[in-house]
């Protein structure tokens, strides 16, 4: 078939769920039967994302894909709304990859590296010590892996007398209603927090909540990193995610407690759109600070930069796709910012953000989420395998998936979803007059 003779056919989705995350995958078809196009849509989000920009597709040429990319772009946004975009942006680069018979990497400009360090997220559940997150932490190293994350938020104090002050309430709001939220790190969102008086919780930012850490508290998170760093030594890159809805003094007053536990970065202290904050915790701690999971596009990077941020954090199912993640580097360039890319997705997630780090100029590593997930690995052939805490950069065409584990996908069918790859033939009709001006 010629080039000017592939068209896209159809775009279907599966949810799945369990792994840990839940997951939106996409396949976008074409008239050529031996090629279709993989993509995401971002966890904890809704197929509806990918759906709807079906009509405005369907017939058009997936090779031509800055074109079609600014044709949906007006239909993405900040965080999960973004997830639609760039789920069909980094499938139609699965495609050209696979027409062409070229690996997604060299459609980017070519590798700067054959193999991705990839750094691990940790979890602990429930009550636990310094020393208990530490020990997890080890075994990571054991693992492989040479770069870490963990989770370390005020919500270890909640049962420790004197630790917070807050008005009256609003701890109970918070252990009441934001316990999912707090949860699902480990596992995925609750529909339950969208609604009612948990979403007012969940909702109120850091800047608003009127919680604040004690000296006491400050005392037993700084033990806690002490006792993390007793286990794991010095040497190894940690970084901290999670720190809580509080004020951003709050987590200054934190950060200068921590300086000599060498901390990587801490993550999202604030709203990343508030940028005074993030301006503010910069001039005033010397601990790196990170954001920008949930940044749609990348011109919408600039302002962190240039409030001081350390290292951004975008993500491949959020910020637009694989040209948007280029011109985020270009900007870690112009800035003199460090890049770390963020991924709690499945596997073709994961693949795009090990395409992209490859041919980012400079990249620390790509977030993973789904060690203890032994099932996730096997989602998409050729499994995915991980080796000393790195990713070898695939030389296959496209992302170099070759085909998805369809009995993993009925597995982990999402409870309320429809079945995979049901007909989409619904949003056929669905259009709008999308000329963004008059």
């Amino acid at each position: 078939m010629k080039a000017n003779e592939l068209k896209i056919t159809d775009i279907r989705v599966a949810d799945i769920d369990g792994l840990p995350k839940h997951m939106i995958l996409v396949k976008v078809y074409t008239n050529d039967p031996e090629i279709v196009g993989y993509g995401e849509v971002r966890d904890a989000s809704s197929a509806t994302y990918a759906k709807m920009l079906k009509s405005r597709l369907v017939g058009e040429n997936p090779l031509k894909v800055e074109k079609l990319f600014n044709r949906i772009k007006q239909f993405g946004g900040h965080s999960r709304q973004g997830g639609g975009v760039s789920g069909i942006e980094i499938a139609l680069f699965d495609i050209i990859g696979k027409f062409y018979k070229v690996p997604v990497y060299q459609l980017l400009g070519g590798q700067y590296r054959d193999k991705v360090r990839i750094y691990c997220d940790t979890d602990v559940d429930g009550k636990h010590t310094g020393r208990d997150m530490g020990k997890a932490l080890k075994k990571r190293m054991e693992d492989g892996f040479t770069y870490l994350k963990m989770d370390l938020g005020i919500e270890l104090l909640y049962d420790e007398p004197g630790t917070l002050n807050a008005p009256v309430g609003m701890l109970d709001d918070f252990i009441k209603y934001n316990a999912k939220a707090i949860s699902h790190q480990s596992g995925s969102i609750d529909k339950s927090l969208m609604f009612g008086k948990n979403y007012e919780i969940f909702t109120i930012p850091h800047y608003a909540t009127g919680i604040h850490i004690t000296e006491k508290g400050l005392d037993y998170l700084e033990n806690y990193v002490k006792e993390v760093r007793e286990e794991i030594g010095y040497e190894v890159p940690l970084a901290i995610d999670h720190f809580g809805h509080v004020a951003i003094e709050d987590a200054i007053r934190f950060a200068k407690r921590l300086e000599k536990y060498n901390i990587a970065w801490m993550e999202d202290l604030a709203p990343w759109h508030q940028t005074n904050h993030l301006k503010k915790f910069a001039e005033n701690s010397c601990v790196p600070l990170c954001t920008g999971e949930d940044i749609y596009l990348a011109e919408n990077f600039e302002g962190i930069m240039q409030a001081g941020v350390n290292v951004v954090h975008p993500d491949m199912l959020t910020v637009g796709g694989f040209m948007e993640m280029k011109k985020v580097g270009a900007l870690c360039e112009k800035y003199g910012v460090a890049c770390a890319i963020h991924m709690a997705e499945s596997p073709i997630g994961f693949m795009a953000a090990v395409h992209a780090a490859a041919a980012l100029k400079n990249v620390l590593a790509v977030e993973f989420h789904s060690v203890d997930h032994p099932e996730w690995y096997e989602l998409v052939n050729p499994i995915i395998k991980l080796e000393n805490g790195f990713m070898q950069v695939p030389d296959a065409p496209g992302l170099g998936i070759e085909s998805l584990n369809e009995e993993l996908i009925e597995k982990f069918r999402k409870a309320d979803a429809d079945e995979a790859w049901k007909d989409t033939s619904d949003w056929d009709k669905e259009w709008a007059n999308d000329r963004e001006w008059s």
